[in-house]
């Protein structure tokens, strides 16, 4: 590219603007150095520029032009680090105040939100905790009212019987055979004893632990166990348990369905060798647990806990989780949901599919319950005599379902 002049060369008005200092020389030609070679972006002499100089073609300007537009351009970065310096300025003099009291007040008023809002939560417990308590107080009245009836109708009929039993030994003692044969008494004593029924067992006076039963107590006591014991559990797949059908991760968490059998799993007593299950390493007798389950990613699964006496061979339904004595289950099967033990299936009304899955065991209360962390949705109790240790048990034949930790 052409020098943006006629031409370099030495003039009058190519000198510096003062005049004072002399031009540096270039090197190569000892000429003072006038141009700005833009495309190498350094001083040249008029030799460099010319047809001849290393320059040619290069676009050429004045040096004083050069220097020009820098002194533009630096006058224009001043001006804008000026109006950022104030931008700054007003930013820490104006906006940050009102940030902060803005800060001050939201926080003053999220803070009496809290305290107004566990205070309600506070006040409901203690309504309910009041109510339960009073029907957990009628209740126990009620079955005591009901023994003492009991009682004293039992204390009556013990002592006709015996007042009957006395007679009839007088007859037998005191009446000849004569007056025995004439004797009606004997056939009246005979009925009235036979009305006087055996004890028969009666529910009415037995505790009735329903009244226990409160939809808000069960959430908020789901809600604070698995806040609480969330993570804690170390819950991981036996791996000599998993069926062929599944693919179990490094960490023992996490499995996959494939319905091709995998021939790298050693078969043995403990693995199940037809429906794809496995059963936890660790098992629970006592206390209360909690663990959860990632489900989002499959259509078909089931979460629970089972029996160490769960069969682990053949296609039939004493292997199938849900249909024998021996297992608890949460099931999902495409957009259905139940709950099996023992063959029998309780259809289970959910408004959306879980992402995660709660299970809350409670072997003091023998209460097993399944829970949506998300909304904190109960999704089913189920309360039973478990007659052993019970293993977390699960089953997936859709994609993956994994443990929470």
């Amino acid at each position: 590219m052409a020098a943006e002049s006629a031409g370099p060369g030495p003039g009058p008005g190519s000198g510096s603007g003062s005049g004072s200092e002399p031009r540096p020389l270039c090197p190569e030609h000892d000429q003072p150095l006038r141009w700005f070679c833009c495309s190498e972006r350094r001083l040249v002499c008029a030799a460099c520029a010319g047809l001849g100089g290393r320059c040619r073609g290069h676009r050429i300007r004045r040096a004083e032009e050069r220097a020009e537009e820098l002194r533009n351009k630096i006058v224009d970065q001043c001006e804008r680090l000026q109006l950022q310096s104030a931008g700054i300025t007003k930013y820490v003099a104006e906006v940050l105040p009102g940030k902060n009291q803005r800060a001050v007040s939201t926080a003053s008023a999220a803070r009496e939100l809290v305290i107004q809002r566990l205070g309600l939560v506070r006040s409901l417990c203690e309504s309910e905790e009041q109510r339960l308590l009073e029907q957990v107080h009628g209740e126990e009245e009620r079955a005591h009212q009901s023994i003492l009836t009991q009682r004293a109708h039992w204390a009556d009929a013990l002592q006709k019987l015996d007042t009957i039993r006395t007679s009839l030994v007088d007859m037998l003692t005191h009446l000849d055979d004569l007056q025995l044969i004439k004797e009606q008494e004997i056939f009246e004593r005979t009925e009235e004893a036979e009305g006087i029924l055996d004890p028969q067992e009666s529910e009415k006076l037995n505790f009735n632990e329903k009244c226990t039963l409160s939809p808000l107590l069960t959430q908020l006591w789901a809600t604070a166990v698995l806040r609480s014991l969330s993570g804690t559990e170390d819950v991981r797949i036996d791996e000599r348990t998993a069926s062929p059908l599944l693919q179990l991760s490094d960490d023992r968490r996490t499995l996959t369905f494939n319905a091709k059998k995998s021939k790298a799993c050693a078969d043995g007593l403990e693995r199940f060798d037809h429906w794809p299950n496995a059963l936890a390493a660790t098992s629970f007798q006592a206390g209360l647990h909690a663990w959860t389950v990632n489900v989002q990613n499959s259509c078909a699964y089931k979460v629970g806990v089972a029996l160490v006496q769960l069969p682990r061979k053949g296609s039939g339904s004493d292997s199938r989780l849900g249909h024998n004595a021996f297992s608890w289950v949460f099931s999902r099967y495409d957009q259905e949901f139940c709950f099996s033990h023992n063959g029998q299936h309780e259809p289970l009304r959910l408004l959306r599919c879980p992402a995660q899955l709660g299970v809350l065991l409670d072997l003091q209360a023998q209460e097993l319950l399944f829970y949506e962390p998300a909304s904190g949705t109960v999704l089913h109790t189920h309360h039973a005599a478990f007659p052993g240790p019970l293993f977390p048990v699960f089953a997936v034949a859709d994609q993956t379902i994994s443990i929470v930790h």
